[in-house]
């Protein structure tokens, strides 16, 4: 029996944020998100494939599983990261299949933007 719509995939990912407005306008800026608020301690984020949530309804737990994002380019992304005021944490690297780094949001939490271009 095959796999059907989200069934055993990544459905939400939920971010606990210090201040909503400052994680709209650095996931926004850089990466295009669109938000919907839902009251004044959550605010649902798209990224055009996946939603997810920045709540301030619980304290900012950094680290847990490692989020990466997808980018083809970047060096733009990283650039555009750091203007946002993102700390790279780790520079760009290749792996099999491509490249990537790690980068700091602005409640401590360590996400990666990979690209599976050479």
């Amino acid at each position: 029996m095959g796999i059907r719509g989200k069934d055993h995939q990544i459905d939400n990912i939920e971010f606990n944020v210090v201040d909503i407005a400052i994680s709209k306008a650095f996931y926004g800026s850089v990466f295009n998100w669109s938000f919907v608020d839902y009251g004044p301690t959550y605010s649902e984020f798209s990224d055009g494939r996946m939603t997810g949530g920045f709540t301030t309804g619980e304290p900012v737990r950094p680290g847990g599983p490692l989020v990466i994002l997808y980018a083809e380019d970047l060096d733009l992304i990283q650039l555009r990261l750091k203007a946002a005021g993102a700390t790279i944490s780790r520079e760009i690297f290749s792996f099999p299949g491509g490249r990537r780094f790690h980068f700091i949001d602005p409640d401590g939490y360590e996400l990666a933007v990979s690209s599976s271009s050479q």
